[in-house]
């Protein structure tokens, strides 16, 4: 099935017309990054000493243990709403901090029992989630969300609240930075560094934009009375992770 330019729509309510169908934005490009990472990491794992299918799988578990394990969280958050309007639950986007948790811990066990080695693995996949990353913020950006503070720059693009005016479109500063930085680590990887490099690198440099997009973004809870917001927080210990990283000793490709 095909659709023309003229049938393609992007609603203000967030939500991708394409023909008869509705989709939500921020699920569209969420589906097109996922796609775009799994297919980059063909790429990736023979550079990190990977065979692509064993990659391939890992990044199919992953994908899936994220999306039940924010589904459940969804339902037991929930269970009257889940009853009542099952579909419309099921569909709505929601990737907690606990539901991160739940799937790195999940895709730990799946790698060590494939007896895949960690550092090279997550060298492999770091350009992935850089590309997956880009096409999140995209996604934001079409849905209205994660706004800018207000800006009277000439790039600044009307808010969602008609209150703030012009904001910066933070959005697309985070998709082009997450672009740059999935070269970045693409060409590092292809130096053939020691394992855990091209990881601590993606860590440091990921955790520094989070923290610099922080200064332009909305604050999520604006009257909290703490010095940082959480992903601040988590931010700051991705720094520190990929600082500690860079002080393992050289390790044998696997």
């Amino acid at each position: 099935m095909s659709f023309s330019l003229q049938s393609t729509t992007l609603l203000a309510s967030g939500v991708l017309r394409l023909g008869p169908l509705r989709l939500s934005a921020y699920g569209f490009f969420a589906a097109i990054g996922l796609l775009a990472a799994l297919a980059l990491s063909q790429r990736t794992a023979p550079l990190a000493g990977l065979r692509p299918q064993s990659l391939g799988d890992a990044g199919v578990f992953t994908a899936t243990a994220a999306f039940i394990f924010s589904r459940v969280l969804l339902i037991v958050r929930d269970p009257h709403a889940f009853a009542t309007i099952p579909l419309r639950i099921l569909t709505l986007p929601s990737f907690t901090y606990l539901g991160m948790a739940l799937t790195a811990v999940a895709t730990l066990v799946y790698l060590l029992r494939r007896k895949l080695p960690l550092l090279r693995v997550l060298d492999a996949w770091s350009p992935c989630a850089a590309v997956l990353a880009a096409a999140l913020s995209l996604g934001h950006f079409a849905e209205g969300t994660d706004t800018g503070t207000s800006t009277s720059l000439p790039w600044g693009v009307p808010s969602p609240d008609p209150g703030l005016g012009r904001v910066h479109p933070v959005q697309l500063y985070a998709f082009a930075a997450a672009l740059a930085i999935a070269a970045i680590l693409f060409h590092q990887l292809r130096q053939q560094p020691r394992a855990g490099l091209v990881t601590a690198l993606a860590l440091i440099a990921g955790g520094i934009l989070a923290l610099l997009l922080a200064m332009f973004t909305q604050p999520t809870q604006p009257l909290a009375t703490g010095w940082l917001e959480p992903g601040q927080w988590i931010a700051i210990t991705t720094v520190l992770t990929g600082a500690l990283l860079l002080t393992l000793p050289p390790q044998e490709r696997a």
